[in-house]
């Protein structure tokens, strides 16, 4: 199906995609190579939403050698008029010959069509080649479009016997600066960084991208979009004077029904506030992923918060940071999880394990069917 030839101009697409991964939100990260004769004649690929997809950026390098060319795409090429033309009329007035697409386009609005276009317009299309790695850079792009929710990363730091905080609920600093600075990139491939209440008043964190601690050659344009701070503040206890409120962006407030006077505050200082029942994290999950268009939600909170979305089926990746300190018996946990029985527990699959700086970072996905 594919040939031996295929697969190094496809690699070269996945890592011209990979350059979009810190700002082409709410979009796909893509990367297009174009192929004539065996020799490269054009690449690209997607930076910012509203600019120019992959294929087209390659093409515009291409020009007249495009012709006859084969089109190599991490993405189904767009079928449908956004905020740009559709990809694939580019590709056929461009007079491409054959498409070869990793994978399938998850949006409803493509979705099959795309590749339709082409081969009605007489090119050949291939589709599936090198999809896993695909796949893996846009998990929360087709989560979204698959099921309306966002992809849920938790981020925790804890010691080395398992505490996150000492009982007062301080938790800053459990890791060394390198490991910070990688949270930061964390922080700049997620739509919105979600926190509770109570990880607010404890350490009155600010939830930003820094371009200090991004450790990124074009950190100055990542840091100019902020993702969207959304804070769980069920009864409103957030100080008017919280961090969080002076930052650039948007810190979003989502609470009960209740206090009008400290809700007309907290909008006074600059938050943006929502009623919706704080109990219904999934509809929460749903509402950022259609209101918001949440591809990649990083959930960085306390025990309580973290517990309960694991609780309820909701996280799809953890990451935690494993510091060399202690922290004593009477810190507080990781999760709070009310597991009585071994039978309830949490299997977990270890996806990757590497030192940053001096503390350990592992990533963990649930264990599902034999696995568990």
């Amino acid at each position: 199906m594919f040939s031996a030839d295929d697969q190094r101009p496809m690699a070269r697409a996945l890592q011209l995609a990979q350059r979009g991964l810190y700002t082409t939100e709410p979009n796909p990260r893509v990367g297009c190579v174009l192929v004539r004769d065996g020799v490269v004649v054009g690449e690209g690929f997607h930076a910012r939403a509203g600019e120019g997809h992959a294929e087209v950026n390659a093409l515009a390098v291409a020009g007249e050698r495009a012709q006859g060319a084969t089109a190599y795409v991490t993405l189904e090429p767009c079928a449908h008029f956004g905020r740009t033309p559709p990809c694939c009329e580019a590709l056929i007035k461009a007079g491409v010959a054959r498409v070869v697409s990793a994978m399938e386009d998850p949006n409803p609005l493509v979705s099959g069509r795309g590749h339709q276009r082409l081969r009605e317009a007489g090119l050949a299309v291939l589709c599936g080649l090198l999809e896993p790695q695909a796949r893996a850079l846009n998990p929360g792009f087709i989560k979204r479009m698959g099921q309306g929710l966002p992809y849920v990363r938790i981020k925790q730091a804890m010691s080395l016997d398992g505490r996150t905080a000492v009982a007062s609920g301080e938790s800053q600093w459990i890791t060394g600066a390198p490991a910070r600075s990688d949270v930061q990139r964390l922080r700049a491939r997620s739509s919105a960084i979600l926190t509770g209440s109570g990880t607010l008043r404890a350490d009155n964190p600010a939830l930003t991208l820094r371009a200090e601690q991004l450790d990124l050659a074009n950190a100055a344009e990542v840091v100019q979009r902020q993702p969207l701070r959304v804070v769980l503040d069920s009864a409103l206890r957030m100080p008017l004077d919280a961090a969080i409120l002076q930052q650039p962006g948007t810190t979003l407030v989502v609470h009960n029904p209740g206090d009008r006077d400290k809700a007309a505050a907290l909008i006074q200082a600059g938050a943006l506030l929502a009623e919706r029942d704080s109990r219904d994290l999934q509809g929460l999950l749903r509402w950022l992923a259609r209101d918001y268009q949440c591809n990649e939600l990083l959930v960085e909170a306390g025990a309580t918060l973290s517990g309960a979305l694991l609780q309820a089926g909701l996280v799809d990746e953890l990451v935690i940071y494993l510091a060399p300190t202690l922290l004593g018996s009477s810190a507080r946990p990781l999760f709070q999880l009310p597991l009585e029985r071994m039978a309830e527990q949490r299997r977990l699959v270890l996806r990757d394990q590497r030192l940053v700086g001096t503390d350990l970072r592992l990533t963990y996905t649930l264990a599902l069917g034999e696995e568990n």
